[in-house]
């Protein structure tokens, strides 16, 4: 059996940096800064209390969550939404990348929420909304007698199932009522739910698609969008709350003088509030700090919107202390003897002396405890060398690995995401990457957002950039007339167009418009592959998280400029196919793909030995199993000896048993 120490050597610090990242909660796993049920137990309470009030008055209510930068605001909305998991549904809205659409990404965010299946059941929360409704549950005497199954019933009679809709909500006011009925029934059908959900969050679909859900059009408009978002509310008159969870805003649009449009999610909340939704619960989480920035430039008719606020207090030492050992508590369980103290290597007194008020944050305290953990371990190890800082590089690779996995698994189509979404994302891209010049809405109209410019690398030329995956052919010929005009006014820029969806046949209006536009020129048509929107995604989620001040990576807090600096120096953008296409960086050389795979496994293997200075063989074999499922154990151990080959890692301890062989990284001379 081992030691305290002897563990401590050969596990990963508990308190890793990259598990210091949180965001949207529905795509990120909850870790232990909440586990500590003691921590923010009043602000929870507050809210479940007004979740059952909504739900017995069915009166849509906004509230303010703020708090310091460090407060656990993000990882607070996850136990909300964790702990009344059978209480309401819930929708996390993203940062929005333009205001000129943001009831359209509020919409899709809702229905992309809604999409979700919750903890401990089998069907989305949409369907278990569509389940709950009244015109399901509310029947009368002889609806009962006549019809035992009226679920059953209406889901295999289409125009049944919408007149009896139309009949129970008449009094509603629903919005396009017929199509917006007729796509809830085709939710029922477990071959249309995709497309319906589609239609719902407000896709572009092709005239054959609406033709499947018989509906005439697709959800165009601000207006449009609002008012599908609004029907939610107008049916959900015995259903449970649907929570709106708006985070991140330091990430949202900005206005022409760089300050945050805070004032367009106010409209939005006034909208709902003046016009007296039904069944929403709004929630702003905001930093202090930001909303004192801000708050004098939001109408003040706006702000009298919010029905309550509440504060995330600073947590006490004693919370502190139980949230440190949570943390150790898997290290202790393997020890023998088992430690007295629960957070030993850590005393009390480290927090009393880091802490002389006796009130901090949860980010504070786990930062504390990785730095205390981390020259704890380097002690026993060697007392004699001095402690030795975390590679910042290493450490950052690891985090874009991991997020990367994420995004991987999130996103399977280029679709998910909207076109302004996927120029911002580019956009951010490019400026990470120091290129000049970067400008949004090249086009004017409907489709500025779906457009930016640049200046090329080492060139004194502009380029613009048109990216759109709608599928209707009638909105494809829109964009490309409207390419054509910014081209007659704009004879000096290179145009690039980004599609991987069809472009229609040469039939087509708008396909003649692109053919002459795209073959035999000076402009291009580039098709995107998955891969290089993951590589986006991934930096736009850091990004987002770095904004909202809370990407930690090896003690340090990341902003911006840090950020972007790391991506430089990783080259980790370099990989994306998109950027290679444009000339922003050199293409790779084509290699065998499990070739590719392993390098990746390798270079995640050395990152981590370098972020940990000494770890178990074992572990970090199974660390890396756990990262990448598609290798086995053997082959974590030959890269590992292939790493001792290269001399890069070394066995401090070879004359012991390969088990308890532990490595480390052996810096260049």
């Amino acid at each position: 059996m081992a030691s305290i120490d002897d563990i401590i050597k050969r596990e990963v610090n508990p308190f890793d940096p990259t598990t210091f990242k949180q965001g949207h909660f529905w795509r990120e796993k909850q870790v232990s800064a909440f586990k500590v049920d003691s921590i923010h137990q009043e602000a929870l309470l507050e809210l479940e209390g007004i979740v059952d009030t909504i739900t017995n008055d069915h009166c849509s209510r906004t509230v303010m969550l703020a708090g310091d930068s460090g407060s656990g605001k993000t990882y607070f909305l996850g136990r909300l939404k964790s702990d009344l998991n059978d209480k309401a549904f819930f929708a996390y809205i993203s940062p929005w990348p333009d205001s000129d659409g943001i009831w359209r990404h509020i919409l899709r965010y809702t229905v992309d929420s809604l999409m979700c299946v919750p903890e401990g059941q089998e069907e989305s929360q949409l369907m278990l909304w569509l389940k709950s409704l009244s015109a399901f549950t509310k029947r009368s005497l002889k609806q009962r007698i006549f019809d035992d199954n009226v679920w059953d019933l209406l889901r295999s009679d289409r125009q049944n199932f919408i007149k009896h809709f139309k009949q129970t909500y008449r009094e509603a006011g629903i919005y396009n009522a017929d199509s917006f009925f007729g796509v809830l029934h085709d939710l029922i059908d477990p071959e249309l739910y995709p497309l319906a959900c589609e239609w719902l969050r407000g896709e572009d679909l092709s005239d054959e698609s609406l033709q499947v859900l018989k509906v005439k059009r697709s959800i165009e408009t601000e207006e449009a969008a609002c008012e599908i978002l609004s029907n939610f509310g107008r049916i959900s008159t015995e259903t449970q709350p649907i929570v709106l969870c708006f985070d991140q805003l330091e990430a949202i649009s900005r206005l022409p003088d760089g300050t945050l449009d805070l004032q367009a999610l106010f409209s939005v909340n006034s909208k709902i509030q003046n016009e007296k939704w039904n069944n929403f619960l709004i929630i702003i989480s905001i930093t202090t700090d930001i909303w004192r920035q801000n708050s004098n430039r939001i109408h003040q008719s706006d702000k009298a919107g919010i029905y309550k606020v509440i504060l995330l207090k600073r947590i006490s030492l004693e919370q502190a202390e139980a949230l440190w050992g949570f943390r150790l508590y898997p290290i202790h369980i393997q020890a023998n003897p088992r430690p007295n103290s629960p957070i030993l290597p850590l005393t009390k007194k480290d927090l009393e002396q880091k802490f002389p008020g006796g009130k901090t944050d949860p980010r504070n305290v786990l930062d504390l405890g990785r730095r205390l953990f981390q020259t704890y371990k380097e002690k026993i190890i060697d007392s004699s060398k001095p402690s030795l800082e975390i590679d910042l590089l290493a450490a950052f690779q690891l985090l874009w690995q991991d997020e990367f996995k994420k995004i991987q698994g999130r996103i399977n189509k280029i679709t998910l995401l909207s076109a302004p979404e996927l120029i911002q994302m580019l956009a951010q891209s490019l400026n990470a990457l120091q290129v000049s010049a970067v400008r949004m809405k090249l086009l004017t109209g409907h489709f500025a957002s779906y457009s930016l410019s640049y200046e090329a690398p080492n060139q004194r030329r502009k380029v613009g950039v048109i990216w759109t995956e709608d599928s209707n052919l009638r909105s494809f010929f829109n964009v490309m007339n409207a390419c054509q005009k910014a081209i007659d006014t704009n004879v000096e820029k290179n145009f690039y167009l980004i599609r991987a969806a069809d472009v229609g046949n040469k039939q087509l209006a708008g396909n003649k418009i692109y053919s002459s536009i795209f073959t035999g020129s000076q402009h291009f048509h580039i098709k995107p592959n998955l891969s290089s929107i993951h590589y986006m995604a991934t930096y736009h989620s850091l990004l987002n998280s770095a904004l909202a001040n809370e990407l930690v990576i090896a003690g340090q807090t990341i902003n911006r400029q840090n950020l972007e600096a790391l991506i430089r120096e990783s080259n980790v953008l370099h990989e994306c196919q998109v950027l290679q296409d444009l000339g922003i960086v050199n293409k790779r050389q084509l290699i065998n793909e499990k070739t590719d795979d392993l390098k990746e496994v390798k270079e995640f293997l050395l990152n981590l030995i370098k972020t940990q200075g000494l770890i178990g063989k074992d572990v970090l074999i199974q660390n890396t199993l756990i990262q990448f499922p598609q290798i086995n154990y053997q082959r974590g151990d030959h890269l590992i000896q292939q790493l001792l080959w290269e001399r890069k890692v070394k066995i401090v301890n070879p004359n012991d048993r390969p088990p308890n062989h532990l490595v480390c990284f052996v810096p260049k001379i």
